[in-house]
């Protein structure tokens, strides 16, 4: 099974995606972890990246599709969740292009209130070393990452006047690609306010009935 999560920023894709990696057996690709292997290994497309990184550009569609390209081609035929990626409509119809023989089966999108996500934003911590997200708020003063040991560091970007700017800079492509999926009847949608053990129900729930649905996949 291939799966996409939707969902702005702090709505727990990483962490859901990671549970539905573990529970369906599925590789997880994530274009964070992609970036940074590729920036660590010094490939050419890292390179590309950190040169458009360092000058405060967005790095081009064309070198983030490759990249992720790259990760899905190294998985081969077996399942995978992808998260964050696609985020443009551009990005969605370039992966559905590519994966003509062996497409997308589920699009889990995560709403959460956009008050709920800035608390959880505002509030974070991430680690420098694999880039796990904390919550300050749930587990109190904490120094080290508990997966790696890494230093943990308040992102720039997390601030609240800054967070709000990326909600606004990323709406208009998430309501594309809801509209996108749902066209295609693909996406299913999960209350992401509740626990994180809640959320991961109703994803492996909706994933199970989608794949039900489509007993080939």
């Amino acid at each position: 099974m291939r799966i996409v999560m939707l969902g702005l920023a702090g709505a727990g894709k990483g962490t859901q995606s990671q549970i539905l990696k573990d529970e369906l057996s599925l590789s997880l690709l994530s274009s964070g972890d992609l970036f940074r292997h590729h920036q660590n290994e010094g490939t050419e497309l890292g390179m590309l990246a950190k040169n458009y990184m360092k000058n405060g550009q967005l790095v081009p569609d064309e070198i983030t599709i490759n990249m992720i390209l790259d990760g899905v081609n190294d998985v081969g035929s077996g399942g995978f969740v992808l998260d964050g990626f696609p985020r443009t409509l551009s990005q969605a119809e370039a992966l559905d292009k590519a994966l003509t023989h062996d497409p997308i089966d589920c699009v889990v999108y995560i709403r959460v209130n956009e008050g709920e996500l800035l608390i959880r934003l505002t509030d974070r911590l991430i680690c420098r070393s694999c880039g796990a997200p904390y919550s300050k708020r749930i587990l109190g003063p904490i120094k080290d990452c508990g997966k790696c040991g890494g230093q943990l560091y308040k992102r720039e970007d997390d601030k609240p006047e800054v967070v709000k700017k990326r909600f606004k800079a990323q709406l208009p492509g998430l309501h594309q690609l809801v509209s996108y999926y749902s066209g295609q009847s693909k996406l299913v949608e999960v209350n992401g306010d509740q626990s994180v053990a809640e959320v991961s129900r109703e994803a492996l729930q909706a994933s199970s009935e989608m794949m039900v649905g489509n007993p080939s996949k």
